[in-house]
Formats: structure tokens, sequence, C-alpha cells
């Protein structure tokens, strides 16, 4: 399988694999807007050569969109393999090519949010293990940091301080969603979600976090997309109208 890396020349005419064909889908426009940024930074969008899900997504930890120490390390935003791909060793293609890019480049290892157990947004972390990623940190509710370290002797990464903060996750009255524009879903679903909340009169708040600095000091562990209402976490993965109507009704609104 042909593997294709995204490039500023090639960023505009390459599908990006987890957003809808439509180049000019505001999904699709979100997606390279933010990847545009991030490539001088070092981020690396290696995909097979298809046309769906089936790509892998990193950049230097320093770097990365996300609350945790991890110097030196190389932080992988995204594996995605899924439908008709899966099956076929493409996971194992993508991330060995991204330990090897990653050694070439003089990293201590990789660093990938993971769970528990098996959710949706976040990399299984069955398949973490065999590939031979431990546990690094934890952080509430499921939360973990998984990592691959190229040298026995490297320090391990951990969650920033700011995620165990708690009392500073949201607004104590109504919703708060923290997204970022690294998932190009969050760009379609927040703005659906937030009119949903204004029709029900519920109090709704939404943070984008627009920098790596504000990422890199948030209070959720997953900063692509976070919901809390109250002050209470309530999931990290980007709802359909389907499934926030659910959380609206069982709160009464």
């Amino acid at each position: 399988m042909e593997l294709i890396k995204l490039t500023h020349e090639n960023l505009e005419t390459e599908h990006i694999c987890c957003a809808i064909a439509n180049n000019k889908d505001c999904q699709v426009l979100s997606k390279k807007a933010w990847l545009k940024e991030r490539l001088d930074e070092g981020l690396v969008f290696l995909k097979c050569n298809v046309r769906g899900k089936c790509f892998i997504e990193y950049i230097p930890a320093e770097y990365g969109w996300a609350p945790i120490e991890a110097e030196g390390y190389m932080y992988i935003d995204c594996l995605w393999v899924s439908g008709q791909f899966k099956g076929h060793g493409y996971s194992n293609l993508l991330l060995e090519e991204c330990i090897r890019d990653s050694k070439a480049k003089g990293k201590k290892g990789l660093v990938i949010l993971s769970s528990k157990k098996k959710m949706g947004f976040l990399s299984d972390p069955k398949y973490m293990r065999y590939k031979g990623f431990e546990t690094a940190d934890t952080a509430s509710p499921y939360f973990e940091l998984m990592y691959l370290p190229f040298d026995k002797n490297a320090a391990k990464p951990c969650f920033k301080s700011s995620v165990k903060e708690t009392e500073q996750r949201g607004m104590q009255n109504g919703f708060t969603i923290y997204y970022t524009s690294q998932c190009p879903f969050t760009a379609k679903y927040v703005p659906i979600l937030e009119s949903m909340a204004k029709e029900r009169n519920a109090e709704f708040r939404s943070v984008h976090i627009l920098t790596r600095e504000q990422a890199q000091n948030c209070p959720v562990p997953f900063t692509t997309f976070s919901l809390f209402y109250n002050g209470g976490f309530i999931t990290h993965e980007i709802l359909s109208e389907k499934k926030f109507d659910k959380i609206l009704t069982e709160r009464g609104l």
C-alpha cells in the first residue's frame, strides 16, 4: 500500500480521510486550515492511498495540542483505520512508519491518548498494548496516557496538573464544551449543539481552543472535544443531534 504524506503543496488537493469529500465543506476547510498551520511545527499526516479513514497524524509533543509533559516524545493525535480497511495490516503499517520516522528524528518515544476500555475517538488500549505501549498516567474519569519508549531510561510522560483541577472544568450551571479544530467534525457539530441547547433554553458555553498554549494548559485531557454539564464531565465523543437530544431530555430540558 502506498503511503501519502500531506505537504503544503498537496494539502488542498488530497482527501483528508476523516471528513466528507467536498473540499468546500466547513469540516474540510476547518481541518485543512488547522493542518496548514501545524505542518511547519513538524506535524505529519500520513495516509494510505485510499479515500477513507486510514491514516495517522502525529507531532512533536512540545507542539502537541494536549495538556501533557512529554519533552522529546512524538505525540500521536490520531491513528484511525476503519470500515473496509480494517484487517489488512494498515494500522501496523502506519504505526511502524511513525516509529521509524520518530526514531530517525531522535525522539525518545511515542505518546498517545487512550482509555481504560475501547472508546470512540480514542486509541484502542488493547491494540496499543499489543504494540508495546504502556500506561504512563491516568486522568478521570477514564483517560489513559500511553507511551512507547525507545530507550528504557527515557523519562515517563504524564498529564499536566491542569487536568487534575476538576473545579475549573466547566460552568456550574449549564453546558460547557471545550474543543479544537484538530477534528473536522467539531466545525459542523458544535454549532448544531449550541443551537439545540438555546432552543431548549439551556445555558451553553463553547470554548474554542485556538492556540497550542491554550490546549497545553487546558483542564481536560482530550482537547478535541469535551462536554460538561453543571461542572461534571459527560463525554469526550463528538455528539450527533440524536445523542445530544437524549442528553438534554435526560436532564429535563
